[in-house]
């Protein structure tokens, strides 16, 4: 066996069937042992797994394995986050079905990832687009409806006039639909909402709690939610408002810089703008102007600031002799605030660049730290540092703090027809979650559209409210809206005819609550309460980064609103949270220069002659330019197919590679050289238990043992230590290093022989610890290894060994030596040796005779544990 080649094709063909003939990896609710829910981030079924597959799903599995190994029950599942605009966009491109081309990509998916070895609960699969889930989600929806957690009302969205849907920030590229290409208009349309604003409070205090998520989630949790502390100040006008409003409110965080104001600008959506806009058709245009930026914060930031002076003007509300102009700008969003604000140009940089534009009055009011308050001027930039405030009357020479209490408590104690000039205010940034799509490919949102009863929930009973299989896309838009029969209904209300709505519901909606579904998929009702409670949170959630935010704090939403309806019992989703890096690689260019064309690694030949790399094609031999090593993508080219990878290497060595490259919270550079040399390893490995499988036999009781045998058991238990304390921290690229040290140190015990009972004992002592340290990691090679050492069961089954904690501790300790100041050697003593003992031992080295040549040293110095010094 020790010269057989490890065959990974027939190794892990063969563990896997193993493994679901025997059940393994199910899970069972009832199981009285210590629970614990691995979970990573569900892969949407685009076709084919990549590389960041392999990696994500590898540390899950990692992690699951281990804890099962611990003596934990396990719950690992997988499903599919089906619905969405791909499958729309292949039904318009290909002539087929979106589900058909949905449920054949999961087909195809699901055989990828079944090849990794992934120790995954399949009985619990599920996909958000199967009607058995999405009834159970429009059962959230009535719910969460009757809870006042749903509401209807118009909104600004992003609308495309050619493919005639909604498209969400991210799909306007340049003002233009990301597929269509056409000039996006903002339209204000009916849609469904969920109340996420009214946890925010909650969702920021509750941040401080997940201390096993990443500071820079949490921040970024905390940056989007928003928190402010300002003021409401009342403008009053001195010019007839068209609407009759006698002020004009507005928030603002820095009343500090009240004195610094140049102007008020109002959204192009204020009530205010729009009156005006009805006669004036200038201001119309504008405001039409501004609905084809997009509604996004950061295409109005990168849009160049421009306005229109409205022709009014408020009184300052520290100085009744300044009168400020109202401008409508294309820079202040409707959503925020009052949708109206002051403009301190010195200090906003919006401002600074609105009020150059339009030479208005640039005033600063805060002064840095060391400047001079006769000679400090603004140019370009707006000063938005801390200093003192000057050029403010009554605040002069405050800190910003001071001030802002200052200002706060005078405006406060002034009132305007009866009411303070100012009140005090908290504002978030978040806003109420827009849920409707206008889209045929996602979970129809039940409710029924009456003439006589208005809007009125469908009846529990008539769930689910199920998507017509007939459709077709010969035409742009929802296809719901023209299906000749599936819209007409009656109202659950008063019988009469009525409409279904034809929204769907966003797709972030089957996300943030799929983790709780696998706690029991198969249950009549959203959760079973029992079994949510008992599973969740989830004990460790893996993915990306990219999912930061929207998903996370749509999730932590969710979780609360399914507590207020009583699906389950707890606020916060996810226990511990990872966020993997990227996967990376090489790209290449055909030809030299920039302008070159994509080539995938697949097509060309790498030669490296003398430290000097040089590509070219593999069909024609033309020269191929190697440039940056850049995220994989489709792109660029420069993926690698996980599945050729397995073919050729095996599932172990692909897994081995992701987990042994850098820490899993980097990016990973993904190469040839790494992956043969995992597989190179792989072999070393099954050589190694080869031989130790033919030199030793079972382990019997424990012999005395020399040395020699000692050492190598006490770096057998350190390595299975460290190993389980770099597992339980996700330190996985640590413990595939201390592996590699460990499996030196093996063969060096082969190697030096194995001839006597107490070194054998602990030669097979190391082989059979060693399996069992890489069995999470490498599952098929560890199955193979664990029978080839005679035992019984499955390894995957198998208890993770104890550690013997008198083995941890060393009974040696290694001391430099120096003579005369100078190191010149070393010696290994017993920890507790007395000092005369290690004084006795020194005069024995050689080198340590040389130099005193036969004469008796002046002085020993012995340090304890530390350093011998000799004095000749």
């Amino acid at each position: 066996m020790a010269t057989e080649r490890y065959n990974a094709r027939d190794v892990e063909a063969r563990w896997q069937k193993t493994w679901n003939d025997k059940n393994v990896f199910v899970t069972n609710n009832d199981d009285p042992r210590e629970k614990y829910y691995v979970l990573e981030m569900f892969p949407y079924p685009s076709g084919r797994i990549h590389m960041g597959h392999v990696r994500n799903y590898a540390m899950g599995d990692v992690v699951a394995r281990y804890k099962r190994a611990k003596g934990f029950n396990v719950l690992h599942p997988m499903g599919w986050d089906a619905f969405g605009m791909p499958a729309e966009n292949a039904a318009m491109q290909n002539k087929v079905h979106p589900k058909d081309w949905t449920y054949e990509n999961i087909a195809f998916m699901r055989d990828q990832l079944k090849i990794m070895g992934l120790s995954l609960d399949w009985s619990r699969e599920f996909a958000t687009c199967d009607v058995e889930y999405y009834t159970q989600q429009q059962r959230l929806f009535l719910q969460f409806l009757e809870a006042g957690l749903v509401y209807r009302k118009n909104a600004k969205v992003n609308w495309d006039p050619v493919d005639m849907t909604v498209l969400a920030n991210e799909q306007v590229i340049d003002g233009r639909g990301w597929r269509s290409g056409a000039l996006v208009e903002q339209r204000e349309l009916t849609q469904w909402f969920f109340k996420i604003s009214d946890y925010s409070e909650d969702l920021l205090e509750a941040l401080d709690t997940l201390d096993r998520w990443p500071d820079k989630v949490r921040l970024m949790q905390k940056n989007w939610i928003g928190r402010s502390e300002g003021l409401r100040v009342r403008f009053e006008f001195t010019t007839p408002a068209p609407t009759g409003d006698k002020v004009l409110e507005i928030f603002t965080t820095r009343p500090d810089t009240l004195f610094g104001a140049s102007f008020m600008g109002l959204s192009p959506d204020h009530p205010i703008s729009a009156k005006l806009a009805e006669t004036n058709p200038e201001l119309k245009a504008f405001i039409e102007e501004c609905r084809r930026i997009g509604t996004s914060e950061e295409a109005i930031e990168k849009a160049e600031k421009k306005g229109i002076d409205t022709g009014l003007r408020v009184k300052h509300p520290l100085d009744d002799s300044i009168e400020l102009p109202v401008y409508v700008a294309n820079f202040i969003l409707m959503d925020y605030g009052t949708g109206a604000i002051f403009a301190c140009p010195a200090h906003d940089q919006r401002d600074l660049d609105f009020a150059r534009k339009y030479g208005l009055p640039v005033k600063p009011v805060v002064l840095p730290k060391d400047a001079d308050p006769a000679t400090f001027e603004i140019g370009d930039e707006a000063f938005t540092d801390d200093g003192a405030i000057f050029n403010s009357g009554f605040m002069d020479g405050m800190s910003i703090a001071d001030a802002k209490e200052a200002v706060a408590k005078k405006l406060e104690a002034i009132t305007i027809d009866g009411a303070p000039q100012a009140t005090r205010q908290v504002n978030y940034r978040l806003r109420d979650w827009g849920i409707s799509r206008q889209r045929y490919w996602g979970c129809p949102i039940p409710v029924i559209h009456c003439d006589d009863c208005g809007v009125v929930p469908e009846k529990d009973e008539n769930l689910p409210v199920q998507l017509p299989d007939d459709i077709n896309f010969d035409k742009p838009g929802n296809p719901l809206d023209r299906h000749p029969t599936w819209r007409n209904t009656t109202c659950p209300k008063c019988g009469k005819a009525a409409r279904r709505e034809t929204d769907t519901m966003d797709t972030f909606v089957d996300s943030s609550w799929y983790f709780a579904r696998f706690t029991e998929p198969r249950c009549d009702r959203p959760t079973d309460p029992k079994a949510a409670n008992d599973w969740l949170p989830v004990d460790q959630y893996i993915g990306g980064i990219e999912h930061a935010i929207l998903h996370l704090l749509y999730s932590r939403f969710f979780t609360r609103a399914m507590q207020k309806v009583g699906a389950l019992d707890l606020k916060e989703p996810f226990k511990g949270l990872f966020t993997q890096g990227m996967v990376t690689h090489e790209t290449y260019r055909l030809g030299d220069g920039a302008n070159g064309q994509w080539v995938s690694p697949a097509e060309i030949k790498i030669e490296d002659v003398d430290g000097t790399r040089s590509a070219t094609m593999i069909s024609s031999g033309e020269p191929v330019t190697i440039g940056s090593i850049e995220k994989m993508s489709k792109s660029k080219k420069n993926t690698v197919d996980p599945t050729d990878i397995i073919e050729t290497y095996g599932a172990d060595t692909a897994r081995w590679f992701m987990l042994s490259d850098s820490p899993p919270e980097r990016d990973v550079i993904w190469t040839e050289e790494g992956v043969q040399g995992s597989w190179r390893f792989v072999q070393r490995v099954w050589r190694l238990i080869g031989d130790i499988a033919e030199k030793t036999g079972p382990r019997g009781a424990a012999p005395a043992f020399s040395d020699a045998a000692a050492g190598l058991r006490g770096a057998t238990h350190k390595t299975l230590a460290a190993v389980s304390k770099d597992l339980e921290s996700l330190g996985f690229n640590r413990a595939v290093a201390r592996i590699y040290e460990f499996v030196n140190q093996i063969g060096k015990a082969l190697h030096d022989g194995v001839d006597s009972p107490d070194m054998a004992y602990a030669v097979r002592e190391a082989g059979e610890y060693l399996t069992q340290m890489m069995a999470p990691m490498m599952p098929h090679l560890a199955e193979e290894c664990w029978q080839a050492l005679g035992q019984k069961g499955l390894i995957s089954e198998t208890a993770w060994p104890a550690v013997d904690e008198s083995l941890l501790v060393d009974d040696t300790v290694t001391l430099p030596i120096q003579i005369n100041g100078k190191k010149r050697g070393e010696i290994t003593v017993q920890r507790d040796a007395s000092k005369e003992a290690v004084e006795a031992a020194t005069l024995q080295l050689d080198f340590v005779q040389r130099v005193l040549e036969g004469r008796a040293p002046r002085k020993i110095i012995v340090v304890p544990q530390r350093i011998v010094n000799v004095v000749a």
